[in-house]
């Protein structure tokens, strides 16, 4: 098993290495210099049309609301990266690792523009008369039966790695969380999950959209005001907190108290690594939700979908940072979820761990619902709508799994997954950026509004 974990490690540092951060960067850069900007000049328009979305309109086909698609997507965003990821990036790269996880959103917002505005371009109806997308169909029929093997490759490495990073690691957040503040035993988390679990996935896209368009905009507007509570007991250190933040981004983090200081090229690496875990911008999955939604228009989906980077990294992101930087633990040496239960406890003696072990599990049990489509999705592609119940069965199994289990290795294996997933989509994104350009235009034209004015 040494030799095993030794390789995964090995292939994971390089998969994550330089190469991989200047192609998502670099993306998310060619994408947003392609279309002038748009995706960073619409971000309040971006919200109007988050809103308008919960009513489509009598024109749009899809299965699901546009809304209930974007929370379907935030369900599997929102979720132990903005916790427990964001701690890991700030306690390894140093506080600096937080200006890079805004710059990879900030990029991928196009990224995830142009992965929405694809799926829905490209999307097919199954053999349940559903809409169905993704990286895997804008390959297949964006792209041609010649780069067929690359959607394949996609579909295979999202169907793999839904079990480990969609299902079981994120049980076993859930019930580690409700064992260390709570003593409940993991057997007894791991049944709750799996009943849950099963009650929502076996329902399929709809029950999930119906889930999610109401607890994910819940549970991100409570978690939201509870860390506003922390930054308020610390008002005072935020200008020298986001000072620290834009100095540490581009200068070596120096070794204090226990923390053992950091490279520049850790801190982007962190940055980035940690900003796509959490927000998937370059990993293609938000367009597997965004393909169910009703629309008229790719691009009209594509500006909602975007949206779901900014929510997740520069609202819910930067609120977990900036409250272990203000509260002034991020040098103590943890890491992870127990950095950020010390940033709840310095403000919320006796109270925060509490709160920060609610909002992790509430965080990751939506993942396991979002990411249980996007698993489903991939499977399906590969052998058909055959698989549907099977597999939502064994997700429901898997999450019990996950609870009671040690996941050291299938964390390693899914984050390995997870890199080698946005390798096709990214080629995908770059090798039909001028279909996205064209659609965009389109759009804007139409509505008298030049894309790159």
């Amino acid at each position: 098993m040494d030799w095993l974990n030794h390789i995964f490690k090995t292939l994971n540092d390089i998969v994550w290495g330089v190469p991989m951060i200047v192609l998502i960067l670099g993306t998310g850069l060619y994408l947003q210099l392609r279309l002038g900007f748009m995706p960073l000049r619409n971000i309040v328009h971006g919200f109007r049309m988050i809103w308008r979305s919960r009513r489509p309109g009598d024109k749009a086909d899809g299965d699901i609301t546009p809304f209930a698609a974007l929370m379907t997507a935030l369900s599997a965003t929102v979720g132990t990266g903005n916790i427990a990821g964001v701690a890991t990036a700030i306690a390894v790269g140093g506080p600096g690792a937080l200006f890079w996880m805004w710059m990879t959103a900030l990029l991928g917002m196009a990224t995830k523009y142009g992965e929405v505005v694809l799926a829905v371009k490209y999307r097919e109806k199954n053999d349940h008369g559903q809409w169905v997308g993704g990286p895997m169909y804008a390959i297949k029929n964006g792209l041609g039966p010649r780069w067929k093997w690359l959607g394949t490759l996609f579909a295979l490495f999202g169907g793999l790695a839904g079990f480990g990073i969609g299902s079981m690691v994120q049980a076993n957040g859930i019930a580690s969380a409700m064992h260390n503040a709570f003593g409940v035993e993991p057997w007894i988390s791991g049944l709750v999950i799996a009943v849950l679990t099963g009650a929502v996935v076996l329902g399929g896209i709809s029950r999930i959209g119906a889930v999610a368009e109401k607890l994910v905009p819940a549970m991100c507007v409570a978690y939201v005001v509870c860390v506003l509570y922390v930054l308020g007991v610390y008002a005072d250190r935020i200008p020298g907190a986001l000072a620290l933040i834009l100095e540490q981004a581009f200068n070596p983090t120096a070794a204090t108290g226990g923390f053992v200081g950091s490279t520049v090229l850790m801190a982007v690496r962190m940055g980035v690594a940690r900003g796509i875990f959490s927000n998937e911008a370059g990993l293609g999955t938000a367009g597997i939700a965004q393909a169910a939604g009703a629309t008229r228009d790719p691009v009209f989906s594509g500006l909602i979908g975007m949206m779901g980077t900014f929510i997740d990294t520069i609202i819910v992101c930067t609120m977990t940072g900036l409250a272990i930087v203000v509260s002034g633990v991020w040098n103590s040496g943890a890491t992870g979820a127990v950095l950020s239960t010390q940033s709840f406890e310095a403000a919320m003696p006796g109270v925060g761990k509490y709160v920060l072990a609610v909002s992790l599990a509430v965080f990751a049990f939506t993942t396991i619902l979002g990411w249980a489509y996007y698993g489903e999705k991939c499977w399906t592609y590969l052998v058909g709508t055959v698989c549907e119940k099977p597999f939502r069965i064994l997700w429901t199994m898997g999450a019990y799994v996950g609870a009671v289990a040690t996941l050291d290795f299938a964390w390693l294996v899914a984050d390995t997954l997870n890199a080698l997933m946005a390798i096709p989509n990214l080629i995908s994104l770059l090798l039909l950026s001028p279909v996205i350009v064209r659609l965009t235009r389109d759009y804007f034209a139409r509505r008298g509004v030049a894309v790159d004015s």
